[in-house]
């Protein structure tokens, strides 16, 4: 029975039993905290978590390791490059030799001290580019390959592919089909009185020029592929303004050749076809493509 002193227990009132903040060491805690969703049910949002003040070392590297990386890639497409044009700089003469074959019998001439030695120059490193090319292209790939997706890889590496060999093929075309004939139809026009005398350096600008051109231009199927693929314009339409991409292969194939309509017919001819062939393949690749996306969101509407 309490005898009224105020604060004093009562007899009949348990004695509270002792719990963790009673024993020592925690006697000089705060009270309790309020659990992480009490603040959720009045409408109060939790603190935000700390944002570390530090970018961990390894995210600082990163930039750094690629850096490194393109170093390498750099140092070695170099090395690469130099030591072909020094292997091909042996091989110079047998090259040329192989360049001036179609005007073997009339000749060709140099009419500065140096100008055997710049054409020799010329055929090496512009060779060597071409052998070295491909590598090249493979150490720039493999630097570039680790930031791309499954997805992505699974399409670049195809059309990585083609577009290498696309060029290539049109530098051959254009050098063991198409200079020997368009050579020998300018040479052609000559008469008893007026004899060739061709310079070196004209004619190798002459060939490279023509090979460069039917090597850019033979790149177009890539090119209306992926315009295609992206959607920027429809495989019907290239199908059916078939009038008007003759007329622009017709201007790009006076650009890209000499004035002549050998040249000219040599090199429209395959470029049309790879028009209309990779349109064809574009319709194909963007039906599949679509008649996918049409399963898909059916199966998802169900």
């Amino acid at each position: 029975m309490s005898d009224g002193t105020p604060g004093a227990p009562d007899a009949n009132t348990p004695e509270p039993q002792p719990g963790p903040r009673d024993q020592v060491g925690f006697a000089d805690l705060g009270p309790p905290r309020p659990a992480a969703g009490a603040d959720r049910s009045r409408g109060e949002a939790p603190p935000p978590p700390a944002v570390a003040a530090e970018v961990p070392e390894a995210d600082r590297m990163g930039l750094l390791d690629h850096l490194e990386e393109l170093r390498k890639v750099l140092i070695q497409s170099l090395l690469a490059a130099g030591a072909a044009a020094t292997l091909c700089w042996f091989w110079s003469e047998e090259l040329l030799e192989l360049i001036i074959r179609p005007v073997r019998d009339q000749g060709v001439y140099f009419t500065a001290p140096n100008d055997a030695f710049m054409a020799r120059l010329k055929v090496a490193v512009l060779a060597a580019a071409f052998v070295v090319a491909p590598f090249v292209l493979f150490r720039a790939y493999g630097f570039v390959v680790p930031g791309l997706h499954r997805r992505e890889r699974r399409v670049t590496t195809p059309v990585l592919v083609w577009t290498v060999l696309l060029f290539y093929i049109g530098v051959a075309f254009a050098f063991f089909v198409v200079a020997p004939y368009v050579i020998s139809f300018m040479m052609g026009f000559g008469t008893e009185t007026l004899k060739p005398l061709i310079g070196v350096g004209s004619y190798l600008g002459f060939v490279f020029r023509l090979c460069l051109g039917f090597g850019l231009v033979f790149e177009l199927p890539m090119v209306i592929l992926g315009l295609c693929v992206a959607g920027v314009v429809r495989p019907q339409l290239l199908l059916r303004t078939w009038r008007y991409a003759i007329v622009i292969i017709a201007i790009a194939s006076a650009i890209f050749t000499p004035p002549d309509v050998i040249s000219q017919t040599m090199m429209m001819v395959p470029v049309l076809v790879l028009y209309l062939g990779s349109a064809l393949l574009a319709l194909v690749i963007v039906r599949k493509r679509d008649r996918a996306r049409a399963a898909a969101e059916a199966a998802e509407e169900d």
